[in-house]
């Protein structure tokens, strides 16, 4: 998915990285299949987990001796519904696998940029962040909370070295579209390949986005030329969002 695509892009351009996610199993497959040594850790977590997520960031500075980039990359539709249907739980979960987890991430990993007087936080939002969708409420909402964030952040730590910024990604097939994605489109009485062939009708390219189009923006917002950027938020989508 994105994630293991950003991680190979970052590790391709000389990085470290660090990374997170609930499937030990998964995570230690992909670590051995980077075949980069101890320029790469995995640590398995739960981003809807406050404690998780600390650890984290604390578990890759202690190993690194700093942190530089964070990509929040964690979040997810969850359960969609019509408004109507929408239960508080269901709200509740998509705060906090998207909203929750980057405020988290960001708070924490923001004390040693700090301190460094230097960094990146890069936020994987979506489309959904920049416009609306039926039955995408809990989820847009959250996208716009972290599009929200991002810019006020930017303003915080303008003067400070650490810049923030937004990528806003439109459908990209992933092994979790694949997964999840017939249950969606049965939501909007279609099939999987329908589901995708309406959201690329949407696109000016005609065509679902590569994780390599997204890895690509991360890249360039964590690097030195990246460096005046901040506060931004980036549609790698396609045509879709045309602001």
């Amino acid at each position: 998915g994105l994630g293991r695509g950003m991680a190979e892009a970052f590790l391709a351009e000389g990085a470290s990285v660090a990374l997170m996610a609930r499937n030990a199993d998964k995570g230690a497959k992909v670590l051995a299949e980077l075949g980069v040594g101890d320029r790469a850790i995995f640590v398995a977590g739960d981003a809807m987990s406050q404690s998780d997520i600390e650890g984290f960031v604390d578990a890759t500075v202690a190993n690194f001796g700093r942190i530089d980039i964070l990509v929040n990359n964690a979040g997810g539709a969850g359960d969609l519904q019509p408004m109507v249907n929408l239960s508080d739980e269901a709200f509740d979960q998509a705060m906090k696998w998207n909203v929750y987890s980057t405020f988290w991430a960001t708070r924490r990993a923001l004390k040693p940029m700090l301190a460094q007087k230097s960094g990146r936080i890069i936020n994987i939002s979506s489309m959904e962040g920049k416009h609306g969708k039926p039955i995408f409420t809990a989820y847009t909402a959250a996208k716009h909370a972290i599009n929200g964030m991002t810019k006020s952040l930017a303003r915080e730590v303008g003067t400070e070295g650490v810049t923030a910024n937004c990528i806003c990604p439109g459908l990209v097939v992933t092994d979790i579209i694949k997964d999840n994605g017939p249950a969606v489109a049965a939501t909007m009485g279609m099939t999987l390949d329908e589901m995708i062939a309406h959201f690329a009708q949407e696109a000016a390219i005609k065509r679902p986005n590569k994780v390599e189009e997204i890895a690509a923006v991360a890249v360039l917002l964590a690097s030195e030329a990246g460096a005046g950027i901040t506060g931004a938020m980036f549609s790698v989508d396609g045509g879709t969002a045309q602001y």
